[in-house]
């Protein structure tokens, strides 16, 4: 019997990031081994909001944040 392994966050969760936490790529550092997918930056600083192509994870940049320099 196998299972569908579970998404680094649900999908319907929003991970909120800070200008600090850019430049922003999913998986995170901490994400367990066997949930790994390949690496990809994503741009959130355009529009505030992005969705990681692999995995689905939901980024926001937090209200109010300054980017410089990205």
């Amino acid at each position: 019997m196998s299972s569908t392994p579970k998404p680094i966050v649900p999908q319907d969760q929003t991970i909120f990031v800070e200008a600090k936490d850019l430049p922003l790529y999913c998986p995170p550092a901490d994400a367990p081994l066997w949930n790994m997918h390949p690496r990809v930056y994503i741009e959130v600083v355009k529009t505030g909001k992005a969705i990681c192509p692999y995995c689905g994870a939901n980024y926001e940049l937090k209200e109010g944040e300054k980017v410089h320099g990205h």
